[in-house]
């Protein structure tokens, strides 16, 4: 039997079962509710960061172990938020636990080197073929410090990012996210918006946005830039996937941006913090065969502790070696974080693991592909390595301008409290996917696609 024509969602349907969902979580969460109460009066909205928030209060967790997380009301979860990607080991795994609790024993700060800085950087060095590391202890510190080395190196102050890329909250990569389509501007000549207040219009000025999977595009605005007297220090982008939901490159594409960066003597950074161990153990470098200069790590590197890590050649690192560039941080390579990076990476990220994680994604695609076919739901489901979502929208998204163009925010909120009433612990916000863990099981995955076959029968009925 062929799949069923797509159907054309019933917006009145949409926003009854959004209503009765939103209810039916509210009425489930009071423990929440109460704790959002107390946290309101000491935290800023009541959280630790703004992505952590949520109308009309946010959900707080107690407690996690392997693939499942329970909040302060008891409501078990099966757990495919993982920390904004940030737990792909599964939470309280063994190994990195008797890493942690040897190392505390041992000290857990000197702001000096140890051997485990050294084992993780061999390690690296080996996954990503680049020779030289040095650590941060976020994903943000990752991307800043690497535009610094690329200023540095080139001498110059302009950026090329990709729109609608997040890249951290320093300022300069602040810009161009975030964006209402109508204020996009002309393909070939995006604006560059500060994403939020607090951003210096000079920084935004300094950074240019250019699209997703259009080299072409890239190639035009830096000639331009050129042509101004404004050669880029670098390009920053998110090469194994855009984060809107999961945008993978199209073939090619990557290969033309390194053969650009290469023509012109212009940096280029490969921010991998959203994906680095979690798609392959040598990150988007490995999985499409492109070596940036620079490459960005953190959230799941060191296995539930803050550590990032930016690798680069012996080109681009160069600029810290002959000390024109401070990269300093008083916790950079701590040695907790070491330790428990160290556990991960030998110990937990092995290539059992990684092809485990295949195998539950080419799972969960397969049954969320079947739904839709089934259903005639608007949409498909995309993923890589750990990473996977199903995007509301027939038409392809390929960069920020058609996510915009066909997103459909009413689904994509619905799904999420569809999820969190029915014990899947999703992401908060729009543009997010899911991240499976090594501990992740089959059932948590038939679980994931039942909640989800649960939501289309009630869309279509």
């Amino acid at each position: 039997m062929s799949a069923p024509a797509t159907v054309t969602l019933d917006r009145a349907r949409i926003a009854e079962l959004t209503a009765r969902e939103a209810k039916r979580l509210d009425e489930r969460t009071q423990g929440s509710l109460a704790m959002y109460g107390r946290a309101n009066q000491v935290l800023s909205g009541g959280v630790a960061s703004s992505y952590q928030a949520r109308d009309p209060w946010p959900i707080y967790l107690e407690r996690g172990d392997g693939p499942k997380v329970w909040d302060v009301d008891g409501n078990e979860m099966w757990d495919f938020h993982n920390g904004f990607g940030s737990m792909v080991q599964g939470h309280a795994h063994p190994a990195i636990g008797r890493a942690i609790s040897a190392r505390y024993a041992s000290g857990t700060h000197f702001a000096a080197p140890t051997e485990d800085a050294i084992v993780v950087a061999t390690e690296l060095q080996r996954r990503w073929d680049l020779p030289k590391w040095r650590y941060v202890n976020s994903g943000s510190e990752a991307t800043m410090d690497a535009i610094r080395i690329a200023r540095g190196l080139t001498g110059r102050d302009t950026v090329v990012k990709i729109f609608g890329s997040y890249h951290g909250h320093h300022d300069t990569v602040m810009v161009s996210i975030g964006i209402e389509y109508d204020k996009i501007g002309d393909h070939e000549n995006l604006a560059s918006l500060p994403y939020g207040a607090g951003i210096p219009q000079a920084t935004v000025d300094m950074t240019v946005a250019v699209p997703f999977n259009d080299a072409g595009a890239m190639e035009r605005r830096i000639d331009r830039l050129i042509a101004d007297g404004r050669k880029p220090a670098c390009v920053i982008m998110e090469a194994a996937m855009m984060n809107l939901g999961v945008v993978l490159p199209e073939d090619g594409y990557l290969q033309a941006v390194r053969e650009l960066c290469t023509k012109h003597e212009i940096v280029l950074i490969f921010d991998e913090v959203k994906t680095g161990v979690c798609i392959a153990p040598g990150g988007a470098t490995e999985k499409f065969g492109v070596k940036p200069d620079l490459v960005t790590l953190a959230k799941a590197l060191g296995g539930g502790l803050p550590v990032g890590a930016i690798g680069g050649s012996e080109w681009a690192m160069s600029a810290v070696e002959d000390g024109s560039v401070y990269q300093v941080g008083t916790y950079n390579g701590n040695p907790l974080g070491m330790a428990a990076t160290r556990a991960s990476l030998l110990e937990v990220m092995t290539p059992e693991a990684y092809a485990h994680l295949d195998a539950l994604n080419t799972r969960i695609l397969a049954g969320c592909t079947d739904v839709i076919e089934r259903h005639g739901l608007p949409g498909y489901a995309v993923g890589i390595g750990s990473k996977g979502c199903v995007t509301f929208s027939t038409a392809k998204v390929v960069d920020y301008e058609t996510f915009k163009a066909n997103q459909d925010a009413e689904m994509a909120d619905l799904a999420w409290l569809f999820n969190m009433n029915r014990g899947i612990f999703m992401t908060p916000g729009r543009e997010e996917e899911w991240t499976l863990s090594v501990t992740h099981t089959e059932a948590a995955i038939d679980r994931y696609v039942e909640v989800f076959a649960e939501l289309a029968a009630d869309l279509t009925a």
